[in-house]
């Protein structure tokens, strides 16, 4: 008993082979319309952080004296309260001065909102530029099944994201532990301070470690994006196979276009073998080429070819020509260049107009026609 088997499913990958082909631009246009891009979440969030500890350190000044001025004024107005409705505030009263607080720590965050939006909005764009699609939110049973899931939680990619957060966490401590050992004097005499001289140093303390750890974020992000351009670049790798299929699926089949195109060619052949009794003389080689010439005055200003064949069909045209009584005249040169040079139905060119039409006259005398 044999046993049929196919050795593409032997080759590694599975059938098709080893992906080794790069992605068609086919390939890419689809997987991003599917939400597949090579982008890195460690840009957009090292951005984040640096826009925002260097606007902390710049406004720094501005959020502490406006966070003072809301919560002074609030508890100002306290007293007078009670005073006011005999030591039980009403509802009403409370309700409006927490509303009041929310308004203004709104308005007082508000640049830190707008940062906090454009930025990984801007960081995105750069990596992938501008294309909206809704597939990645569809639900996808893939996405809850737990086989999937096991695969993940132990891929190359859950290991480099591990590999990440170490590093990430790494260099947060080490920064943090060799920044604060530098500044340990001004941190021993913190209890001696004001509230605002506390306040001031601890601020600028976090902004200043903020704004260290950010530029190492961004090296760890930078690194972290070309990696996930070449890992998104092996991902879409095709199969010779995979190619030859895309190929056949945008193009079409070669086979079948190659028997699209000799079902053309056989129309067009019969068609021109339809119209070969009209012509008024055969041109031949003698052997290898045969050319039909017509002239009619009403139809082109100068004679045409009718039909034209080499070979087996140059023999074909000269059964028919004979069928007919049409006159076949041997003209090697003449012959070879018609056939070479004007198509069927196109008028015979200026250069050999001289040529055809002595072989014209001559027919026309054989034939008593002049």
């Amino acid at each position: 008993m044999i046993i049929g088997y196919d050795l593409q499913f032997f080759a590694k990958d599975g059938p098709g082979g080893e992906k080794t082909e790069p992605a068609t631009q086919k390939k890419l246009d689809d997987a991003r319309k599917e939400g597949q891009v090579a982008k890195s979440k460690e840009v957009s969030n090292a951005a984040l952080l640096l826009a925002l500890f260097a606007l902390m350190g710049w406004l720094v000044a501005y959020y502490g004296r406006n966070f003072l001025d809301v919560f002074s004024n609030i508890y100002n107005r306290i007293p007078e309260w009670c005073i006011m409705y005999d030591g039980s505030i009403p509802y009403a009263t409370i309700y409006s001065a927490l509303r009041r607080v929310i308004i203004e720590f709104l308005i007082i965050v508000l640049p830190a909102l707008i940062i906090g939006f454009l930025v990984p909005f801007i960081a995105n764009l750069v990596q992938v530029k501008w294309k909206v699609s809704a597939k990645p939110m569809q639900p996808k049973l893939s996405k809850i099944n737990p086989l999937n899931g096991i695969k993940r939680l132990f891929s190359l990619n859950s290991l480099m994201e591990l590999i990440k957060s170490l590093l990430k966490i790494a260099i947060i401590g080490l920064m943090v532990f060799f920044y604060l050992r530098g500044e340990q004097d001004k941190l021993l005499v913190i209890m001696d301070m004001s509230i605002m001289d506390t306040l001031s140093m601890l601020s600028s303390l976090i902004v200043n470690i903020g704004l260290r750890i950010s530029v190492a974020y961004i090296i760890l992000a930078l690194a972290d994006y070309m990696y996930q351009r070449w890992k998104f670049s092996e991902d879409m790798k095709m199969t010779k196979q995979e190619v030859k299929d895309e190929y056949k699926n945008m193009e079409g089949d070669p086979q079948i276009k190659g028997q699209q195109r000799r079902r053309m060619q056989e129309a067009s052949r019969r068609r021109m073998m339809q119209q070969l009794p009209q012509a008024d003389v055969v041109i031949t080689n003698p052997t290898h080429y045969a050319v039909a010439i017509k002239y009619d005055p009403d139809k082109y200003e100068a004679p045409f070819v009718v039909a034209k064949g080499a070979d087996y069909l140059a023999a074909r045209i000269k059964e028919i020509a004979k069928e007919n009584n049409i006159e076949i005249y041997e003209d090697k040169p003449l012959a070879r260049m018609l056939y070479a040079n004007v198509e069927v139905n196109q008028i015979v060119p200026p250069e050999l107009y001289q040529a055809v039409a002595e072989v014209l006259a001559f027919v026309y005398h054989l034939q008593g026609r002049v």
